[in-house]
């Protein structure tokens, strides 16, 4: 039965990242990064490759289509979050603070492991005015390797991907935000 197969890493994850928002903070001592190049980050770069983790359609949690190639050559951040994960709730609004003082980079929300109604009622709550994905089945997390909230990907204009697991600071997330370029 292959299809019982399929579901394993799946139902792996969401047990994973369940486990991973407890009440503690993490601070990013001991958050994890890692970091993928699609490309060198040199100014002769004239169109930037879609890396794979960005080959995906998703719905946003208002029911339209997303295409994640949309971000090759763009600065942005995916945060990654579940509506029930209180160090998610302590850091949104951060990231909506982040949003409106760095214009100039795109932030997309990536919500699992809960109803969509629950995203909406979060990203309404905090004020999240940018776009976020309801990942119901976990494709997106799975693409980034992401198995526990809260995380983030930094995609610089370039397409390399940042991916830093666990939670950052404020001033962190700042620091993140400009190095994108």
């Amino acid at each position: 039965m292959t299809f019982g197969w399929k579901l394993i890493p799946l139902l792996a994850a969401t047990v994973v990242a369940a486990a991973g928002c407890g009440g503690s903070d993490q601070s990013t001592d001991t958050a994890a990064s890692t970091s993928s190049s699609a490309v060198p980050a040199t100014a002769a770069t004239t169109a930037a490759p879609v890396p794979e983790e960005l080959r995906f359609t998703a719905k946003t949690i208002d029911g339209k289509e997303f295409s994640g190639e949309t971000l090759a050559g763009e600065r942005a951040v995916l945060w990654f979050w579940t509506p029930w994960c209180p160090t998610c709730q302590r850091e949104a609004p951060g990231i909506a603070a982040a949003a409106l003082a760095h214009p100039e980079v795109t932030f997309v929300g990536v919500a699992a492991q809960d109803e969509v109604s629950a995203m909406r009622d979060f990203t309404d709550k905090y004020g999240l005015n940018f776009t976020t994905i309801a990942d119901t089945d976990g494709a997106v997390w799975q693409r980034f390797g992401i198995t526990a909230q809260p995380a983030f990907a930094f995609i610089s204009k370039y397409s390399d991907i940042d991916v830093v697991r666990g939670a950052i600071s404020e001033s962190e997330l700042d620091a993140q935000l400009k190095a994108l370029g």
